[in-house]
């Protein structure tokens, strides 16, 4: 069932500005996950890891583009249907995406991080059901960033194994 609203956000500077405001909230929540938290590359690279561990450098190309996605998406939405559940559910990820940097790296929490990840990866699950009652590009557009998150949960849980 695909949600629909009488007066879509298509035109206007509003529209644009709107896109920037989603780029700069996923922005913030970005340099929020990163505050306090320097030297990851070295932390990560001192962990023991599995095998299939990627390069600390892989992770900022993947997460930039990760990020302008989920930014997209959330734009996509507000212009159906305005600030509603859908973008609720997206906020609420979000939070949760910022709070997993400091609770891995800077805490070296590794359960308790793995925990979270499970909550954020659920919550991007909510998003994506909500997401795609109103827009299915929209919803797809996630898509990359949870199957991301599936394997950093596999990661995290293997590290919080290896190193505990």
């Amino acid at each position: 069932m695909e949600i629909t609203q009488s007066t879509p956000r298509t035109h206007g500077a509003r529209t644009w500005w709107a896109l920037l405001g989603f780029g700069a909230a996923v922005t913030v929540a970005a340099a929020i996950g990163g505050l306090g938290v320097r030297g990851t590359a070295e932390e990560y690279a001192g962990l023991r890891q599995p095998d299939w561990a990627p390069p600390s450098w892989l992770f900022g190309p993947v997460w930039t583009l990760l990020y302008a996605l989920i930014a997209i998406a959330a734009w996509l939405v507000w212009r159906r249907v305005g600030f509603g559940p859908a973008l609720w559910a997206w906020s609420a990820q979000l939070v949760l995406n910022a709070i997993w940097t400091p609770l891995f790296f800077g805490a070296g929490r590794y359960g308790l991080a793995f925990a979270e990840i499970v909550l954020m990866w659920a919550a991007i699950g909510v998003t994506v059901v909500l997401f795609r009652r109103v827009s299915r590009p929209a919803a797809a557009l996630l898509l990359p960033y949870w199957a991301w998150v599936t394997f950093a949960a596999a990661l995290n849980f293997s590290i919080w194994q290896l190193n505990s």
